[in-house]
């Protein structure tokens, strides 16, 4: 059986021509760009003929701008659709049990390799729960495949490490370039969340594939993609402290999303309800709230009109606020797949315009302007939720053009970002990663340090001798310049101690004791699959030179050993080829 990258393998010229000349980077990020542009135009409109289809709408018109929906369709379709999501999602364990790897977690620990099946049924995922009303972004299925893609055409031309990582970032870039008409905002988010940072080696390409994504889906107007923001006012020297202020309240509420994400997602499983049940009671939960407003289906993007955001009574946009915040938490704790990127948007957009009347009411003079701080709410809750302030602040400047705005909207990301990394510790992506028990907290490369085991690194041509045995009998098995240091097992070939041989030479030694006498770091050992860092901790704690290395399945049978110097050393090299490779050097 052909295997997807051999399928996709280029020819041995052309791969090595691609890996020699960085401008053939571009060339591929330019093909990259196309495709994210692509993969955006088709899952948008497979969405908007979902519901069209199921919701009885026009395909050009938008879910969530609704003035009301069927009572029966808005209860039913989330439901079942919820239910044909658990089973297939139940189905889909038994042929692939193994969870999908999203960009972020491929650039962290994969070194840039994803799954392309993977990465297929992830979007298909994300547009069936966008497509029945789920209160989720499409942003994480046009990612995902974008990136996938990319990751796979990478495969096939066999590139390096770094050159890898960055072409997903490419496939990220385009995508959200594409979805929110947006160019340099799909750059920083593929620098802030899906590379980990920004080097020369990657400008180009990644600002490429997000400008070739931007111009192939803003070709399709009809679609109406990205954010429309009308004629804003002002903004003068107070506004930027009212905009700190902001920051903070919008960081306070991402991070009640993001536990309350995981609070709903803990509870059922508590619950025990049979899987498929979970997403069809969320879509339940959903549809209910749909029937008090239908603002709070799928990502929002009909909902957000920022001419119809500041003209409606405070007491509504309350409520749709609050609504769309229990609609998202039930609908990605439930299990639906998607993310929280438009839809913290479009909470942020309605939080700076509570603010903004709230301000009014209790100071009556200071007449802040209800566009400007729905912009300015709309990025700092989509920066304390997904991260990135440098992305939301150029989506604030490329949707309005306006410098001094982004200029308030940039110190109210900074608080929100601050905020949250101080009080919470983690984007909404890497939370998801915590709770499975992964460590990251962004993209940057760490893949290399959980392959740079102690299996790899140790000797394992160990000498052992009987802990038991005497000095002098030591002594003659061992003569001085044979051996450095010897592991001694017990009579079941247990790990008990590090001899070392010259100590056991010593003219002044105790010999009563034996051996047991001059053993050393009887309780710190490692093991085969702990990582350089790992190792690294062990040696610090128990101040040793060299330590054995002894299998972790409680028979404590030694396999090798390692000093200190050799993982030092080891894991310099490493960490100095992965700066040349950032910076373009190798």
């Amino acid at each position: 059986m052909v295997t997807p990258s051999r399928y996709l393998e280029a020819p041995r010229r052309l791969r090595a021509f691609v890996r020699a000349h960085e401008t053939s980077l571009v060339v591929l990020a330019a093909m990259i760009g196309t495709i994210g542009g692509l993969v955006v135009l088709a899952m948008s409109v497979a969405v908007a003929a979902l519901h069209a289809l199921l919701f009885n709408i026009s395909m050009t018109e938008r879910l969530s701008s609704q003035p009301d929906i069927e009572t029966l369709r808005a209860v039913l379709v989330p439901s079942l659709g919820g239910l044909v999501l658990g089973a297939a999602l139940l189905l889909l364990l038994r042929w692939r049990p193994a969870r999908e790897i999203d960009p972020i977690e491929a650039n962290a620990l994969h070194g840039g390799r994803m799954s392309f099946r993977g990465s297929v049924i992830v979007a298909l995922q994300t547009t069936w729960s966008s497509g029945v009303g789920a209160s989720v972004g499409l942003e994480a299925g046009y990612t995902q495949l974008a990136s996938g893609l990319a990751a796979s055409l990478g495969r096939g031309f066999h590139l390096r490490r770094a050159d890898q990582r960055i072409m997903v970032g490419c496939g990220a870039a385009a995508a959200i370039a594409g979805a929110f008409g947006a160019p340099l905002a799909g750059a920083f988010y593929a620098f802030e969340l899906v590379i980990g940072g920004y080097t020369p080696a990657s400008l180009a390409p990644v600002g490429v594939a997000a400008v070739a994504g931007y111009f192939v889906t803003h070709g399709f107007e009809a679609l109406s993609l990205g954010i429309s923001i009308g004629p804003v006012g002002d903004v003068v020297g107070r506004d930027l402290a009212v905009a700190a202020l902001l920051g903070g309240l919008a960081a306070s509420f991402g991070i009640l999303i993001m536990r309350g994400v995981a609070l709903c997602e803990t509870g059922l499983a508590k619950v025990r309800l049979w899987p498929p049940l979970r997403p069809a009671l969320g879509g339940l939960a959903v549809g209910l709230l749909a029937l008090v407003t239908p603002q709070v289906m799928s990502s929002g993007h009909g909902a957000l009109h920022f001419s119809g955001l500041v003209s409606m009574p405070l007491q509504i946009i309350a409520g749709v606020f609050v609504l769309k915040a229990l609609a998202s938490i039930v609908s990605l704790g439930s299990g639906f797949r998607g993310g929280l990127f438009f839809a913290t948007l479009f909470m942020g957009a309605l939080g700076g315009r509570l603010f903004a009347g709230g301000v009014d009411l209790v100071w009556p003079g200071l007449g802040l302007d209800p566009n400007v701080y729905a912009v300015i709410g709309m990025s700092a809750l989509s920066a304390s939720v997904i991260g990135g302030p440098l992305t939301m602040s150029f989506i604030a400047l490329e949707s309005t053009g306006n410098l001094w705005l982004t200029t308030a909207v940039l110190v109210a990301v900074i608080i929100s970002t601050m905020i949250t990394r101080e009080l919470f510790g983690y984007s909404f992506a890497t939370w998801r990663f915590h709770l499975r028990g992964e460590t990251i907290r962004s993209a940057a490369d760490v893949g290399w340090i959980r392959d740079l085991t102690v299996q790899r690194l140790m000797r394992p041509d160990v000498a052992t001798v009987d802990a038991g045995i005497g000095i002098e009998d030591f002594r003659v098995k061992f003569p001085l310049g044979s051996k450095t240091q010897v592991v001694a097992v017990d009579a079941v070939g247990r790990y008990v101690g590090l001899a070392v041989v010259a100590e056991a030479h010593a003219p002044d030694i105790d010999a009563a004791h034996g051996l047991f006498g001059i053993l050393h770091h009887r309780d710190a050992v490692l093991h085969p699959v702990m990582n350089i860092q790992e190792a690294i901790a062990v040696f610090d704690a128990a101040e040793a030179e060299s330590l054995a290395v002894v299998e972790a399945d409680g028979e404590h049978r030694p396999v090798g050993i390692l000093t200190e110097a050799h993982a030092m050393r080891r894991y310099a090299e490493e960490s100095d080829k992965r700066r040349r490779e950032a910076i373009g050097e190798v």
